[in-house]
């Protein structure tokens, strides 16, 4: 049985998200918990929430037990592009992309 939790839109780059997702995957919960907990990096406290739903989504809507949850799948696909307009010069203007991001995680309960 697995349970999973999605978060959308998340105003930050999905190359740097992915950087942090890498380090959870396949980790026991409470493990990447605290993993994310003492990363470095605006990424970590979102994952944080994410899990923290996936893992509670499981423990009330599965009746999964805690202590045997697993991450097993983590991803982040790119969201919409927002794009915006930073003044040149001689009236020129130059593009930025603020990229956003969708972040999936999917706990199962490991065998044994």
């Amino acid at each position: 049985m697995e349970s999973k939790a999605v978060a959308r839109y998340i105003r930050i780059a999905p190359r740097k998200v992915r950087q942090v997702v890498d380090e959870i995957r396949g980790k026991q919960v409470d493990e990447a918990m605290v993993m994310l907990k003492y990363t470095p990096r605006s990424a970590a406290e979102v994952l944080l929430k994410v899990l923290k739903s996936a893992v509670a989504n499981a423990e009330n809507n599965h009746e999964m037990n805690r202590a045997n949850l697993i991450v097993d799948k983590a991803y982040v696909d790119q969201g919409p592009t927002l794009k915006r307009i930073r003044p040149r010069a001689q009236g020129r203007a130059g593009l930025i992309r603020k990229k956003t991001s969708h972040i999936t995680i999917i706990v199962r309960e490991k065998e044994g």
